[in-house]
């Protein structure tokens, strides 16, 4: 898919822009790029690029603000690059839509598999279609079932939609609060002691190891992300 996909990137190091567009354009990409946030997003409204690359610290307006600005019209998958090394940067990004994140310094093999991985979301199936495959774990949303290969899993409906919101959004970053909301509600988003009681719960169903999980992995502090292949 590289071949047909447009990025943005939005940074305001030269030098980072300059290696990342002779980076991506190698390897097929067409590549956007902009300084600001205001010449980003002008950018982002008028060609409408598969993919966004974003700084936080920008001159003239705060990252976590263009994400809240793309988010009011597009789902384009939106990773944050950054030099805040501090968690809640991070969380706050990924609450406001963000898909992914890198902290600076970051190797350019590292950006590119997440690019990846946001192409393979842009290729996925839409969250209407009946099945979702991770691997060998397979749920069907028309019937409520999950499966690891042949074997039926029997889940809790809080363990189920628990993973229905997983496999929904596969590679991508899922904060605390984030699951807390959509799974419990806008009361329990600080109840992290709770949702780390039924990922262990869903953990011991899903995994083959469950102290090795494959499918669903912990970003320490952050958050979980689901394996998407």
């Amino acid at each position: 898919m590289s071949a047909a996909t447009m990025i943005a990137v939005i940074d305001d190091e030269y030098a980072l822009r300059n290696l990342l567009e002779t980076s991506l354009s190698a390897r097929g990409y067409t590549v956007l790029t902009a300084a600001t946030a205001k010449l980003g997003l002008e950018q982002i409204a008028a060609r409408q690029p598969q993919i966004i690359v974003l700084d936080l610290g920008l001159p003239d307006q705060d990252g976590l603000e263009v994400i809240r600005s793309v988010r009011e019209w597009a789902t384009t998958p939106i990773i944050i690059l950054s030099a805040r090394h501090e968690e809640a940067a991070k969380i706050a990004a990924l609450d406001l839509g963000a898909d992914d994140y890198l902290t600076k310094p970051f190797s350019t093999d590292e950006l590119l598999a997440r690019i990846r991985v946001a192409e393979r979301h842009l290729q996925q199936r839409p969250a209407n279609e009946p099945l979702i495959d991770v691997g060998d774990l397979r749920i069907d949303l028309a019937n409520r079932s999950v499966k690891r290969g042949a074997e039926e899993i029997h889940l809790t409906p809080t363990e189920y939609q628990l993973l229905r919101l997983f496999m929904l959004n596969r590679g991508r970053v899922l904060t605390h609060a984030t699951l807390l909301r959509e799974v419990w509600g806008p009361g329990y988003q600080q109840d992290t002691q709770l949702l780390r009681g039924f990922i262990a719960q869903l953990r011991q169903k899903i995994e083959p190891q469950p102290n090795r999980p494959r499918f669903i992995s912990t970003e320490p502090g952050i958050g979980y992300r689901m394996a998407d292949e």
